[in-house]
């Protein structure tokens, strides 16, 4: 069931339950115009960090190579763009970005986050159908394509991004942490993950040899 505004308010003004068994996202810059009255989704606003990528010896990404993070550190630079400067992102330019907002979900909640329509037009890509799992603390990576034919500035502060956010049917089960809670930056990572392993003995087992 997805949350609607008045009950996703009502949830970030409850201060009877403990901490960690709260909906928390902040700061809410305008109540009003991030949860509008009669929606079902709060907008979040773009951070000031980027993670941009920039062309380097390196001939490729490779998610199997046992450097891939190694690599993606060499592969891409940060910026810090403070509140009231602008982003230009450039037409088939790609980057990370994040949200101004820390946000925790309870054990009870998970979240999707879909980028705006009115970005949307002006051929922005934003985070399509990122989930957030229970019990994720931290502010959200976003990825950020600019489609369009011309440049986009992006200025930090700017509403870029609803985030739905819906009730667990069931226990989650176990405590274990999601993946990227704790984040403060913009992040990648490895989507080969412990497949990695598997993938490349089968590789071995046929013979090929394109394989860090």
């Amino acid at each position: 069931m997805i949350l609607s505004n008045d009950r996703i308010r009502s949830l970030l003004l409850d201060e009877s339950m403990p901490l960690d068994r709260r909906l928390v996202i902040s700061p809410i810059l305008n109540w009003d115009t991030q949860l509008k009255p009669g929606g079902s989704s709060i907008d979040v606003r773009l951070g000031q960090r980027f993670r941009v990528p920039r062309r380097t010896k390196i001939d490729r990404l490779d998610h199997l190579s046992d450097f891939y993070m190694e690599n993606v550190e060499q592969y891409k630079d940060v910026y810090h763009v403070l509140v009231g400067d602008y982003f230009v992102l450039h037409p088939r330019q790609f980057v990370l970005g994040n949200t101004l907002e820390w946000i925790h979900l309870p054990e009870t909640l998970a979240a999707y986050v879909i980028g705006r329509s009115s970005w949307g037009r002006d051929g922005l890509v934003i985070a399509t159908a990122t989930g957030v799992h229970p019990r994720y603390s931290g502010v959200l990576t976003l990825e950020i394509t600019n489609l369009g034919e011309i440049p986009v500035r992006l200025y930090p502060g700017l509403t870029i991004a609803q985030l739905f956010i819906h009730t667990v049917v069931g226990h989650a089960g176990g405590k274990a942490i999601p993946s990227f809670s704790g984040s403060t930056n913009p992040e990648n990572a490895d989507a080969a993950g412990d497949e990695k392993l598997i993938i490349k003995r089968i590789a071995k087992d046929r013979g090929f040899e394109h394989l860090d």
